[in-house]
């Protein structure tokens, strides 16, 4: 099993798009022999992820969430806010909803890389 390296530019690209492009490379669906219930994924570098784009208001509208399990433990925290944070976070956390939510997901996440600017 020989897994390809992808090295994709962020900038300026859309990330729901750049998200399921992704997902499909760390997935192995581009490839002839793929199977739903084995992991044949490439490995992906993504550089430039401070650059992201996002279309419309979601800039100031979009919203994540998180629950502490606790009675009214939920947490919010604005697109802006954690993109001025961590830009890779933003992506890491669409790539990972793109995946399919079995035993897998966390060896796909693994093989993905990601750095805000260009790499020497």
């Amino acid at each position: 099993m020989l897994r390809e390296k992808h090295t994709i530019d962020a900038k300026d690209k859309i990330l729901g798009r750049l998200a399921s492009e992704i997902a499909v490379l760390l997935r192995g669906k581009h490839k002839t022999n793929f199977t739903p219930h084995l992991d044949l994924g490439d490995e992906v570098i993504v550089v430039n992820t401070s650059k992201i784009k996002v279309s419309g208001n979601k800039t100031k509208n979009k919203k994540y969430y998180r629950h502490s399990g606790y009675p009214g433990g939920i947490k919010e925290i604005s697109y802006q806010k954690l993109f001025e944070n961590n830009p890779n976070k933003v992506l890491r956390k669409a790539i990972y909803g793109m995946l399919p939510d079995n035993k897998l997901r966390k060896k796909m996440m693994a093989r993905l890389k990601l750095y805000e600017t260009e790499r020497s």
